[in-house]
């Protein structure tokens, strides 16, 4: 089964540091939410063909999200994708049939406590640049990062919603 979990609201006002933290974390949280209760199969469940999209692949897939900015991009990290790489890029979302869903969860919230470790008390201006020569700063990441769970808690909604018909926020 999906781990439970209690989402968190981000507060209405405050520093722009809390605001990032909380909000990326609200989505994080929502992603877990859209998966509690559910079994192995319902995870690894897919919405309509020829889409390889699943409520696990979802968490696979931001688990290497996480990895890719703020471990391998930000920190600088010499590291492998956790699911990615040249050879199967397509690992997140298509080797979920065969997974370890509780290893899978396991792999996010690793990904998250090290991405949190990453970011913390580095400056939101500090920047760095990627394999491209492209410059970014660690806002933008957090930025990118709650646009980037927004677009996939909405199809982690719709999947979920074909699942079972849980419907909300």
């Amino acid at each position: 089964m999906a781990p439970e979990v209690n989402r968190t609201d981000p507060p209405r006002h405050g520093e722009e540091r809390t605001q990032l933290d909380a909000w990326l974390d609200y989505h994080r949280e929502t992603l877990l939410l859209k998966c509690a209760g559910l079994n192995d199969a319902q995870l690894r469940s897919r919405s309509v063909p020829p889409s390889t999209l699943s409520l696990l692949g979802l968490v696979r897939h931001m688990a290497d999200v996480e990895r890719w900015w703020f471990r391998r991009q930000f920190e600088g990290a010499a590291i492998p994708g956790v699911y990615w790489s040249d050879a199967e890029p397509g690992a997140d979302f298509d080797g979920v049939n065969t997974a370890d869903v509780r290893a899978d969860f396991a792999a996010y919230t690793e990904e998250v406590n090290a991405a949190r470790a990453t970011a913390a008390g580095r400056a939101l201006d500090e920047t760095f640049t990627d394999h491209r020569g492209d410059t970014f700063d660690l806002r933008w990441v957090y930025l990118h990062m709650i646009e980037e769970y927004a677009r996939h808690n909405g199809h982690a909604d719709l999947l979920r919603q074909l699942i079972d018909g849980t419907t909300g926020e």
